[in-house]
C-alpha cells in the first residue's frame, strides 16, 4: 500500500515499503494510464525532436534532448486506448498520420526506482512527408523537428552527444525495435 506525500493535478510523490521495510519514495502520474513513444519513419528518414526539459536544465544536465513524438494516455482524452494515443500523439507533435503503426513492445520503466510510469513504443510508418496539421510546441518544450536519413542516425546522435544534448531513453530503445525489425 502507497501512501501519498505530495500531490498536484500531474505528479504524486509516493511512498512505499521495500523488501527491507524501509520506506521506498518514487513519482508517480495521477492522470495517466500509460505513455505513448512513436519513432516515426519517413521512407529513408526518422523524425526527432529536439526539446526543452526543465528538469534537465535545472540541474545541469542538458539544454536540450533528442526525442521523439510522445505523451500521456487518457490525461486529456479519456478513456482513449493506447493504439487512440499513439495516433493522437503523432498528429499533435508531427502533424503526421502514419500508414502503419507497429507497437513494438509495452510496459517499458525507464527507471524503476524513481518512477511507476511505463512506456509502450510503436514505430510509425508514413509513407508522405505531408503535414496534416500544424505540430504544437507543447507549452515550449519542442523547439525543432529534425528529419535524419536512416544511415545517418548513429553520427548524428554521436555529434548531439558531444554537443551536450541528453537522449531519452525511450528514444534509444525505440531505435533499437527499429532495428530488430529491420532483421
Amino acid at each position: 500500500m502507497s501512501e501519498i506525500l505530495y500531490d498536484t493535478k500531474y505528479l504524486q510523490l509516493k511512498s512505499t515499503p521495500s523488501k527491507s521495510g524501509k520506506s521506498w519514495v518514487y513519482a508517480h502520474r495521477p492522470n495517466a494510464k500509460d505513455v505513448v513513444v512513436i519513432l516515426p519513419v519517413i521512407g529513408d528518414s526518422i523524425l526527432f525532436l529536439i526539446e526543452e526539459r526543465p528538469p534537465l536544465a535545472a540541474e545541469n544536465k542538458a539544454k536540450y534532448s533528442i526525442a521523439l513524438p510522445a505523451g500521456l494516455v487518457g490525461d486529456e482524452r479519456g478513456n482513449e486506448s493506447v493504439e487512440d494515443a499513439i495516433k493522437a500523439e503523432l498528429l499533435e507533435e508531427s502533424g503526421l498520420i502514419a500508414d502503419r503503426i507497429n507497437i513494438m513492445t509495452r510496459n517499458t520503466a525507464s527507471s524503476p526506482g524513481c518512477v511507476s510510469e511505463t512506456v509502450t513504443i510503436a514505430i510509425a510508418y508514413i509513407e508522405n512527408y505531408e503535414i496534416k496539421s500544424k505540430p504544437v510546441s507543447d507549452g515550449g518544450v519542442i523547439v525543432d523537428r529534425v528529419l535524419i536519413k536512416r544511415t545517418d542516425v548513429y553520427n548524428w546522435l554521436r555529434s548531439k552527444e558531444k554537443e551536450g544534448y541528453a537522449m531519452t531513453a525511450s528514444t534509444l530503445a525505440a531505435l533499437y525495435y527499429l532495428s530488430e525489425e529491420d532483421k
